[in-house]
């Protein structure tokens, strides 16, 4: 869809990465590590500045206690820490139970373990869950539950009721709980980001993940982590090794740096990315298309069926030549394509005058809607 996008001169609402950078004082801090020569290979666990920022960040954000130096790994970005995790801790038959739309790593690193993936659908227009039907995803050789909230793709913020069922049911099938939290400041509305690890007797059997590539609008710096109890984690760090040994050296004081910003960072971070989402939500809306509720990330997901599309795949294809804009089908985070056939992502991550631009084009639409 990128390259559609480059094709067509088209407002690329499809991949969600920034067209904004990083604070200066991050950009600068990373500068200062290259020059200063901090670029060979960090230790293994991730520079000590840098693990320390993140216990740091998890005591004044959540009050959660970290040790370190033997709870905290530091990854190359979200995504292996998603992977190693899963490898380590998964094996041929084992199950693991996540919810679709997924983000598209998760199934890939669960076929990669051999594992069996169980999905448990978030069902348009509400994002709901259906009780018995996630009840039913576990099982006797359920090993794992992979949670992302706030969830990409469809910008859902799980309630504690919802995150407790899951950590109910790990708990009783004896399973780790591991949470993508990428999108930790980015909840609108007046929600909150809970992390599991927070509830009650769930800090135990939980594996916590974040980046700093989408707080800091640092994508390509790949500085991502994981913390969890020292035992998985060091087993955790035994995958790692063999899979990038290490990275993003120079990048990783930087991003320490990033997690000691004041609060009016973060809080200013989600107002406006609420706002940006706001904007593209009434473009959508505007031209006649359902929108699901979104609380938080850099997406929003859309029904395009009233403009007499029957197949989000084919209408995505479409887009960027006759309207001059990009998203993703829904269906390609899915194992269930037919729920979702006509379910379109749109990224809002951009700056303002570039999704007003979007919002123009989408206009185009308003015609075909009935």
């Amino acid at each position: 869809m990128t390259q559609r996008a480059l094709q067509f001169d088209a407002v690329n609402l499809g991949q969600g990465f920034p067209d904004t950078d990083a604070p200066p004082e991050v950009l600068q801090a990373a500068k200062d590590a290259i020059d200063g020569g901090l670029n060979q290979y960090p230790p293994a666990p991730g520079m000590p500045v840098l693990r320390r920022a993140i216990a740091d960040h998890q005591r004044r954000f959540y009050g959660l206690e970290v040790d370190p130096d033997t709870e905290v790994l530091v990854t190359v970005g979200a995504t292996e820490a998603i992977a190693a995790t899963v490898l380590a801790l998964c094996e041929p038959g084992d199950e693991v139970v996540t919810f679709e739309p997924y983000f598209d790593s998760y199934a890939a690193t669960v076929a990669l373990a051999g594992a069996t993936r169980r999905t448990v659908r978030l069902r348009f227009p509400d994002l709901s869950i259906d009780e018995e039907e996630l009840r039913a995803a576990f099982s006797d050789r359920t090993r794992m539950v992979l949670l992302n909230s706030p969830h990409n793709p469809t910008g859902k913020v799980f309630s504690r009721e919802e995150i407790e069922l899951v950590g109910r049911l790990a708990a009783e099938h004896g399973a780790w709980l591991v949470s993508d939290e990428v999108y930790e400041h980015m909840a609108f509305d007046g929600l909150q980001h809970i992390p599991p690890a927070t509830l009650p007797g769930l800090a135990e059997r939980t594996i916590t993940i974040s980046s700093g590539g989408k707080t800091f609008s640092a994508t390509g710096w790949k500085v991502g982590w994981l913390h969890g109890p020292a035992e998985v984690v060091t087993a955790i760090k035994g995958v790692k090794q063999f899979l990038t040994f290490v990275a993003s050296g120079p990048f990783q004081p930087a991003i320490a740096l990033g997690l000691e910003l004041p609060d009016e960072f973060f809080t200013g971070l989600a107002d406006s990315m609420e706002h940006k989402r706001d904007v593209l939500v009434e473009a959508l809306t505007g031209v006649g298309l359902e929108v699901a509720p979104c609380h938080g990330t850099y997406f929003a997901i859309a029904d395009v069926a009233p403009l007499g599309a029957t197949d989000a795949v084919d209408f995505c294809r479409r887009m960027p030549e006759e309207i001059g804009v990009v998203g993703v089908p829904v269906s390609v985070f899915c194992d269930d394509k037919e729920s979702v056939k006509t379910l379109v992502r749109f990224a809002f991550c951009k700056q303002e005058e570039v999704l007003q631009e979007a919002a123009r084009r989408l206009g185009r639409l308003a015609g075909r809607a009935g």
